[in-house]
């Protein structure tokens, strides 16, 4: 990574002047500061490492969850805090059991969309409240239609700038792009406002934004949490370029033919959903799952049929 090898270069010489005791906590609180300021899909995507920005960008967050914001886009993302508290959220994921579930009955609800759920418009009769876009591939392959949708308030990460137009229903989030292996990850924002965590699912940043928009319930459905990978697929990295139709969302066009994706980590997933749950439950809130079908076990299930049956 660029920031440990300048970080390192810099300290070399220094440590050989210190004992060897010392050392080891020199080296516990460097790596905590690469931790901190190293963001690999900035190497990922092909951008250069610009500190001053990332150093600005905190401030700007920073100051904004005490109460003081700099710009109009913190000042809009704080007055969403707490905005629908005691109130449930349903997240509609992707997948393919979206093709059995009748969506109409959460017209009037708030929702949270993600990626390409526009597809499904048509069928649902609405506009999600809140859409959101983690994978900068989605980003790339469907900013476009992503710049076009005016219904709903968008939040994507400031990763994604260099992708996805600014239009007047967008909020840039402060998000930690960070899939390395350390006890704790993935850590949960509980302050949107401040900071996110990516979990290696975009229905994770969700619940995060859920959770600031002050839910006490939030309702998942249409997360299958199942993919099937074909063995032929162009793989290049862990991108994977489509050759054709996509079986493992609502829409065949979802991932079709042409279209870049990234390998699916079900694993790394269920550890992010596993400190979802966590939080959750210790602060008194609740997830449910209401997917028709599906693997994730995680949360408590329900029947999405019973629960919009009245709605």
């Amino acid at each position: 990574m660029i920031v440990k090898s300048k970080l390192t270069d810099l300290i070399k010489p220094l440590l050989k002047l210190i004992p060897k005791g010392f050392k080891r906590s020199i080296k516990r609180a460097l790596s905590k500061v690469q931790l901190l300021l190293s963001d690999p899909y900035v190497d990922i995507v092909g951008m250069r490492f610009n500190f001053l920005k990332k150093v600005i960008l905190k401030v700007r967050y920073a100051s904004a969850r005490r109460g003081l914001p700099l710009t109009l886009n913190e000042r809009k993302i704080r007055n969403l805090h707490n905005s629908v508290k005691g109130n449930r959220i349903w997240i509609i994921g992707n997948g393919p059991s979206l093709k059995e579930t009748n969506l109409k009955p959460l017209k009037n609800e708030i929702t949270i969309g993600t990626n390409s759920i526009f597809l499904n418009y048509d069928n649902m009769g609405f506009e999600v409240t809140h859409y959101v876009v983690e994978d900068y591939l989605v980003a790339e392959d469907r900013a476009e239609e992503i710049a076009n949708l005016q219904g709903s308030t968008k939040w994507f990460g400031n990763y994604l700038k260099y992708a996805i137009p600014h239009t007047s229903n967008t909020l840039w989030s402060n998000v930690s792009v960070d899939y390395r292996t350390f006890q704790g990850w993935p850590k949960f924002g509980r302050d949107a406002g401040r900071l996110m965590f990516c979990g290696g699912t975009v229905t994770y940043l969700c619940i995060q934004l859920a959770y600031y928009l002050g839910a006490s319930e939030v309702i998942l459905v249409g997360v299958d949490h199942s993919y099937v990978v074909p063995d032929d697929e162009p793989l290049e990295g862990n991108t994977l370029t489509s050759t054709r139709d996509d079986v493992n969302h609502f829409h065949s066009d979802y991932f079709g033919k042409g279209k870049r994706w990234h390998l699916p980590r079900v694993d790394r997933m269920e550890l992010s959903y596993v400190q979802a749950e966590k939080v959750f439950k210790d602060d008194g809130r609740k997830i449910l799952n209401a997917t028709k079908g599906g693997m994730l076990e995680v949360f408590e299930r329900a029947d999405y049929d019973s629960l919009t049956k009245n709605l």
